[in-house]
This record gives C-alpha cells, structure tokens and sequence, in this order.
C-alpha cells in the first residue's frame, strides 16, 4: 500500500518545494554567486531524464543522503540495495539549506568508483511524473547533480532506478577534501534547514535502520564527535 512519510517540521517539507520556498532560499542566499534553476529549466532537465529512461525499467529511485530520512514523496515500497561504481561522499558546499554563503556546509554526492550502499524507493505509477517533477525542485535547485539511470542490486533483484550523481563542474563541487577538513566544516556549519551535522547524523541512523553501516561516514561522525569534545574541553 502506498504510503506518504511525515515531513519533520524541522528539516525541509514538501510545502517549501510546493511553494517555491526553497528556490526562494536559495536565489536569497547565492545572490550573483549562483543560479537558482527556474521552473522552465527544471522541466527541461526532467524532460532530458525521463527521454534517457531505459526500456522497461520502472519508477525507481536510489537514496543515499537527505532522501533517505526525508523523501518526501509517497512510495509503494522501499528495498536496501547496492550501487555499484559509484560511492557516496560530502563533495558538495551547501550555501543556504545546511550552511551559509559566509560558511557553507556540506552535503552528500555520488563520485565515480567504488560501491554505495541505500535504498531503492519505488514510486507509484499514477503520480509518478508529478512527483518527480517535485523531486526535481528538490535535488536540481542549483544544477549540482546530474541525474542518471543506475543499475542496482536489491536483494535477488536487478533493478534500474534513478539518482543523482555529483557534477564536478558545478562551483559547489568541493573537490577533494581531506576526512579531518570535512569534519570540521561539519562541525560548525548549519543553514535555513538545519546544521551539517544533523544531515550526517540524521543519514547514519536512516542506514542503519535499514541494517546498513557506512564506514566513511562511521568515521566522518568519528572525527566531528572528536572537535565537539575538544572544543568542550576537560570535564570537572
């Protein structure tokens, strides 16, 4: 049966999407350091998504970061499952929802190599379209991924499902940061929709939920834990 996930009040909701809140946010917060994409853009990009969408294959998505805990769309089922040539990794400053222009923070993005392991969200048939449509709101605000159709493993099964992989074009793209870097902008930074470190926290007990431990954000969660008690200092 289909089923609509609760918003955290908290966190970004589906309203902020339906509304246009969070392009506002985001035109507010990059002024001229960036491009917040218009309705007639983002259609566009779906248009070209859904034109590369492979024979046969159904309406799959692949979470790894935020759509893990918050999807915000209604889903029909919800299955662990494995990517494969791809890994997750902080590569992305994030200017307004977790973090700042002045101090961004940081959020998830698929790199090329390796494995990643998430969740495959089936969407229902009927409100597919609509839905992405709003998903595209959501994770191509900016233009900083590139959606893609990805072959994963669910169980037995062999699915295709969409995600969206980094673009190292894009001025958000961090580059290469080293584990002790990443910690500390986890650490400090936080935006419209909450801190960095809620987003990193909020992501390990989704995976886990799901039976799922991620080593590099084990050891990410590691390091911030470390500061936070440093900068607390000795207790009495």
């Amino acid at each position: 049966m289909t089923r609509i996930p609760k918003a955290d009040r908290s966190t970004l909701c589906r309203d902020d999407l339906e509304a246009g809140r969070m392009r506002a946010l985001y035109v507010e917060a990059l002024g001229g350091k960036g491009h917040a994409l218009d309705d007639v853009q983002l259609s566009e990009s779906l248009t070209t998504t859904l034109a590369a969408k492979p024979r046969g294959a159904g309406w799959w998505v692949f979470a790894y970061g935020s759509l893990l805990w918050n999807p915000l769309f209604p889903f029909a089922e919800a299955r662990p499952a494995l990517l494969r040539g791809l890994h997750r990794r902080f590569c992305l400053y994030s200017m307004a929802s977790r973090g700042t222009p002045d101090a961004p923070g940081l959020v998830l993005g698929l790199e090329p190599g390796g494995a990643c392991t998430g969740v495959v969200y089936r969407l229902p048939a009927p409100v597919a379209l609509d839905e992405l449509h709003l998903l595209w709101r959501r994770e191509m605000v900016v233009g900083s991924y590139r959606p893609k159709w990805v072959g994963v493993q669910a169980g037995e099964r062999r699915l295709v499902a969409l995600t969206f992989t980094v673009r190292h074009d894009h001025p958000q793209y961090t580059g290469r940061l080293s584990p002790d870097e990443v910690a500390r902008i986890i650490a400090n930074a936080a935006g419209a929709f909450g801190s960095s470190l809620d987003y990193l926290e909020r992501t390990r007990v989704a995976l886990v939920t799901h039976g799922i431990v991620d080593a590099y954000l084990e050891a990410i969660a590691g390091k911030v834990a470390a500061l936070r008690n440093a900068r607390s200092g000795p207790r009495a």
